[in-house]
């Protein structure tokens, strides 16, 4: 055994013991016994103390591997000395706004915009680490005026994504207005649509007060109206009384202020229905079965639907905003090879990106007819946004795994592409790597790709370092994405890769149906598949292959730790879910019925339950090493499935490998987390990883990065 892997050892702290406290539940005449349903009350003492004991076996383990100082050093740098970057342009009759990060500081910001090759002349409009110096504030959404002279702001607190609306001057940076609460929320999210002449806007709300029972107050989502300096008391109720429970609503307005679009979905499984609200009030277009799943409104009057009736990769239509019926659509993007995932109407021109098994391009068709224009972007590349510009161009931000994200403008007329200032540089050179996309072939046979990043050169002889990262869920695409601090893992001789399983919507909702709701299978099965071509094209052995994932990917990570505990060296998964038989007790569980199933209908209950990683932990089993990591304040899985599953694998486990549970108490499911709490994450499952391979790191960087 090597130094290192000596060193690891005895870096093993004994973890708290976990009393077993039987509670045994019957569904469909199936009797299941859970041990430690006590651990799902956060606001007990006891959990409370077992959760910090926890947490101090963890950090034994991972404040003392071997290196960290050193790979604490690189991480810092590789993520602070990355430039300034910037996402979510907003143009507002020619009035540019922007979310701006900063590495350096903790949280993104809100500024405007003089244009797009000044950006060092930004004047900020609201910074939240200058509410909040800790970091612990986070912007939620935020939304212009439609002529730019306001911006309103939904504001959250260490990570629990429970926002209210503030509203800001542009011009002065003060708030300008009372708050309104309870508009956003980790369940259904949140939204604001402005009025035409900027006096109030439409907003999403959850029950107040008394209005719901305590177990219901994160649902029945509705659309109201506040009007700015009126008591957010004296607020008008708009629509929602009439939707489900689990509905996730998303407001748009219109840029000359006459209609407001709202999209509305059925929890988390993909259905959504549409409404428009015009001068006489609200009209509902599409209903769930019709199969519309994205509204856009474009600048011609129309509303633009992006529909999978009868075309599971996805077709455009177009329905006219005077008369909002589906009945009257036109269709003007017809199904293609590609699955239409995002589309943005321009003056001229219809800007579609598709998503071609994970890589995605982006066509322009024109709205007077005529043959599409396929943009030029790189091979392997990821379309993060497409944001319209007043006159009639749009912006593409562009990234790939070797290449920082960056705007480019697309003329509206020529189609020609020029590069923005508005470009992040990184001192992560991947100039050495290269990218290989691949396939597996799945238990059923299906060819299910992933990509491979790895530096040129590298020896296929089983011995390198290799991560695997997979999701599968929801319909959402594991895209190629740049990310500075992977640049340690492939220093210290790693290999990374991400695979494309089904559940995701790489190639439309046919991919996704074969992973959810009772084909969840399929989605583990597709995983370990390509798991094991990695082995077989020489990448990793059994002992060089870790595997990582989190939330739905945290239950993929679950499901593969226990269905395949002999295949991996190593386990992280961050905030997961693994007791698929309470999940559906949580608030955003709730949400989730719909892509998961539900333990009330027989057949989704039997599927639930085979599949379910908490109750197939098996006794003496050896598991490999494993780190879960989750967030106190999570509203979308809630820390107990971290914690039922650590205790259930703490006493089962027949190895002497560390299972870990790290819970930090200032952040939840990740989104809102300060720039301190994701390089400490990063550093310490990079240093977990390293230590249960026996690897050492890193080396120095030169800061290149303006």
């Amino acid at each position: 055994m090597s130094l290192l892997l000596l060193l690891a050892a005895a870096l093993i702290v004994a973890p708290p013991e976990t009393p077993r406290k039987p509670v045994t539940t019957a569904y469909h005449g199936v009797k299941v016994t859970d041990d430690y349903r006590w651990l799902e009350d956060g606001e007990d003492p006891a959990v409370k103390s077992w959760s910090d004991a926890q947490n101090t076996a963890a950090r034994a383990y991972l404040d003392n591997v071997p290196s960290r100082a050193r790979l604490q050093k690189r991480v810092d740098a590789l993520i602070r000395e990355t430039s300034v970057s910037y996402r979510e342009v907003v143009d507002r009759r020619g009035a540019l706004f922007a979310e701006k990060v900063d590495p350096k500081k903790q949280q993104p910001f809100i500024v405007a915009l003089p244009d797009l090759d000044h950006p060092e002349n930004a004047r900020v409009v609201l910074d939240p680490n200058v509410l909040d110096p800790t970091g612990h504030t986070a912007i939620d959404f935020w939304v212009p005026s439609l002529d730019g002279s306001k911006v309103a702001i939904s504001l959250s607190k260490n990570g629990s994504e429970s926002g209210d609306v503030h509203t800001y001057d542009t011009a002065t940076g003060k708030e300008i207005d009372g708050v309104v609460t309870q508009v956003n929320n980790g369940t259904a999210g949140g939204s604001v649509a402005w009025n035409a002449d900027g006096t109030g806007f439409y907003y999403t709300r959850y029950p107040r007060g008394t209005e719901r029972a305590p177990s219901d107050m994160a649902f029945y989502q509705q659309i109201w109206f506040h009007k700015l300096g009126v008591p957010t008391a004296q607020d008008t109720y708009e629509l929602g009384k009439e939707l489900p429970r689990i509905a996730e609503i998303l407001l748009e307005a219109s840029e000359d202020g006459k209609f407001v679009l709202a999209s509305v979905k059925n929890g988390d499984g993909g259905e959504a229905e549409f409404f428009v609200r015009g001068a006489n009030g609200w009209t509902q277009v599409s209903r769930f079965e019709d199969q519309a799943v994205r509204g856009v409104l474009g600048l011609d009057g129309g509303l633009y639907l992006l529909s999978r009736q009868g075309a599971p990769k996805g077709k455009v239509l177009r329905v006219p905003l005077e008369s909002p019926q589906l009945a009257k659509a036109a269709v003007i993007v017809p199904e293609g090879d590609g699955a239409i995932e995002r589309f943005e109407p321009g003056a001229r021109k219809l800007y579609v990106e598709e998503v071609l098994g994970g890589p995605s391009r982006v066509r322009a068709f024109p709205l007077q007819g005529g043959a599409p224009e396929t943009v030029s972007t790189p091979e392997v590349s990821r379309i993060r946004e497409i944001d319209r510009l007043h006159g009639g161009d749009v912006l593409l931000n562009v990234e790939t795994y070797l290449a920082p994200p960056a705007f480019f403008r697309l003329d509206g007329r020529s189609g020609q592409l020029t590069r923005t200032a508005l470009a992040v540089t990184s001192v992560a050179d991947y100039s050495d790597c290269e990218v290989v996309r691949s396939n597996a072939r799945s238990k059923d046979g299906t060819k299910v790709p992933f990509n491979v990043i790895r530096k040129k050169g590298t020896k296929l002889d089983g011995k390198n370092p290799t991560m695997l990262y997979g999701y599968g869920g929801y319909g959402t695409s594991i895209k190629p994405s740049f990310n500075p601090s992977r640049r340690a893992w492939i220093d210290a001789g790693g290999v990374y890769v991400e695979a494309n399983l089904r559940g995701g919507g790489e190639y439309g909702d046919a991919w996704h149906k074969a992973g959810n709701l009772t084909r969840k299978q399929n989605v583990f099965d597709d995983f370990y598949a390509v798991s094991q071509a990695l082995v077989r094209q020489g990448y990793a052995d059994k002992d060089h292959l870790v595997i990582t994932g989190g939330s739905n990917g945290g239950l993929l990570m679950g499901a593969e730790l226990i269905q395949h505990p002999e295949a991996w060296k190593a386990v992280v998964s961050f905030v997961g879910i693994y007791d698929m038989l309470r999940v559906e007790e949580t608030p955003n569980g709730g949400f989730n019925v719909t892509e998961f199933g539900t333990v009330k209908e027989p057949e989704q209950f039997k599927a639930l339950y085979a599949y379910s990683p908490y109750h197939h932990v098996k006794n003496h089993q050896a598991y490999p090493a494993t780190l879960f990591l989750t967030g106190a304040n999570d509203p979308r899985v809630d820390p107990w499935h971290s914690r039922k599953m650590v205790a259930r694998l703490q006493a089962a486990n027949g190895a002497r490998t560390p299972i870990l549970l790290r819970t930090s108490s200032a952040s939840g499911h990740g989104i809102g987390s300060a720039i301190d709490e994701i390089i400490a994450q990063r550093v310490d499952v990079y240093g977990f990883l390293f230590s249960v391979l026996g690897v050492d790191c890193c080396v120095e960087v030169k800061s290149t990065a303006r």
